[in-house]
C-alpha cells in the first residue's frame, strides 16, 4: 500500500460542500416552517372557534358566538359569514374551509388547504 492509499484510507468526514449544502437545506425547511407555524395555530383557534360555535341554537347565534371567539383569539382568515352551518339530528354542525398561500421565492408558493368541522 503506497502513501496515496493510506491517505484516502484514513479520510473520513463529510465535505465543505456537503455541509453548506445541508445547512441550506436545513435553513430552508425552517424558514418555511416560521412561516407555516403561524396558520397551523391559526386553524387550531377555529377549529376550538367553530366547537364552541356550534353550541349555538340559531344560524345567527352561531356566526356571533364564532365572530366573537375569532376576535379574541385573532383568527382573520375565516369570519362568521363563511361558516356552513348544517343540523344533523338534533345537533348543530359547523364546517369550513379555506387556503392560505405561503411566498417561497420568486413566483413560487406554497399552498396549504384547511378544512375543519365541529364534532
Amino acid at each position: 500500500m503506497d502513501m496515496k492509499d493510506q491517505t484516502k484510507a484514513r479520510q473520513r468526514g463529510a465535505s465543505m460542500l456537503g455541509v453548506l449544502f445541508f445547512v441550506g437545506v436545513l435553513a430552508s425547511v425552517g424558514l418555511i416552517a416560521a412561516q407555516a407555524l403561524p396558520t397551523v395555530l391559526e386553524y387550531q383557534s377555529a377549529l376550538k372557534a367553530v366547537q364552541k360555535a356550534s353550541e349555538g341554537s340559531t344560524a345567527g347565534d352561531v356566526k356571533k358566538i364564532f365572530d366573537k371567539a375569532a376576535q379574541i383569539d385573532d383568527i382573520n382568515s375565516i369570519s362568521g359569514k363563511d361558516l356552513e352551518i348544517t343540523k344533523e339530528g338534533d345537533k348543530v354542525v359547523v364546517k369550513f374551509a379555506y387556503n392560505k398561500e405561503i411566498h417561497m421565492f420568486g413566483p413560487a408558493y406554497l399552498l396549504i388547504k384547511y378544512v375543519g368541522r365541529s364534532k
